[in-house]
């Protein structure tokens, strides 16, 4: 829980605040962006909210915070509401989860709805709302993991929809050895005619991301949008497996169509298909200008 003896003093007067415990993760910044921003490494309300539409979106980011960072001053009576609006639809049959796990650093999480079984991309906070959330939406068939950073609750989650989870053999370990199906190789992956998984190494060794008719790429650490850079990016600093192979896995990405960019850190982004593939080369010419990074 957020505690108001810690709160920093750049949150401007109001209700809500930010306190110390924040690990800088920027959920709340793209949630609720006319609310949050960063100060140093980590984030404060800079706005408090104007209307209903923000004052929902902060209760989201407050819900989806990894580290119980965010509060209020005054016990929101509006709380079940918020805790009722998600998973948050983005747009179609895509849903952003919130409760964001501490676990997995605070990466996002999203469902497809499908009439064949809906499909949970990398796993939130195991939560009794969200839960009840995932049941009013058709539950869950299959949890697919992106990589290894990013599994969270998925036991809890396995335990309670039966669903079948999906991880790249390369990203297995101690955590996630009963794994129901165990990717490999380096070859695309056809989980039903509108569910590609394609083979990224990069960021780990076992990366995946998920091409969702083909318009929607969930990239978990592969690929975000950066509002500071301002164009799409790969996490230079971040990469604990080879930066060589996640250029060359960029690369071959490139040649896929998607509208759509749904990543596990960053901001999402959206854009025509010929001006993405655009977005996309620039991307690989900016990683091709960074240095090796050294590796733990």
């Amino acid at each position: 829980m957020a505690e108001l003896s810690k709160k920093h003093q750049e949150n401007v007067a109001g209700d809500f605040y930010v306190d110390s415990s924040c690990i800088d993760c920027d959920t709340c910044r793209w949630i609720a962006p006319q609310v949050f921003k960063r100060t140093g490494n980590q984030s404060a309300v800079w706005q408090q909210p104007s209307n209903k539409t923000e004052r929902l979106q902060s209760l989201q980011a407050l819900l989806s915070c990894p580290t119980a960072s965010i509060g209020t001053v005054a016990k929101p009576s509006d709380i079940k509401t918020a805790q009722q609006s998600l998973p948050s639809q983005i747009t179609e049959n895509v849903y952003h989860c919130g409760y964001h796990s501490q676990l997995s650093y605070g990466a996002a999480s999203y469902l497809i709805t499908r009439p064949e079984g809906n499909v949970l991309i990398d796993s939130p906070r195991f939560t009794l709302p969200l839960v009840k959330g995932l049941e009013d939406l058709g539950g869950v068939k299959y949890l697919y993991l992106t990589h290894k950073d990013d599994v969270a609750d998925h036991q809890k989650f396995q335990q309670h929809f039966q669903c079948d989870r999906l991880l790249h053999q390369d990203d297995i370990n101690s955590d996630t050895k009963d794994i129901e199906i165990k990717l490999s190789g380096t070859e695309k992956y056809t989980l039903a005619p509108d569910l590609t998984i394609i083979p990224v190494p990069g960021h780990t060794k076992g990366h995946t991301v998920l091409i969702y008719k083909q318009n929607f790429l969930f990239s978990g650490d592969h690929l975000a949008f950066s509002p500071y850079l301002e164009h799409l990016y790969a996490f230079h600093r971040f990469c604990w497996y080879s930066w060589s192979e996640q250029i060359t896995s960029m690369t071959r990405l490139a040649s896929y169509n998607f509208e759509w960019i749904l990543p596990g850190h960053g901001r999402r982004h959206k854009s025509d298909r010929q001006i993405m593939k655009q977005q996309m080369q620039k991307c690989i010419s900016w990683m091709k200008e960074q240095e090796t990074p050294r590796l733990n």
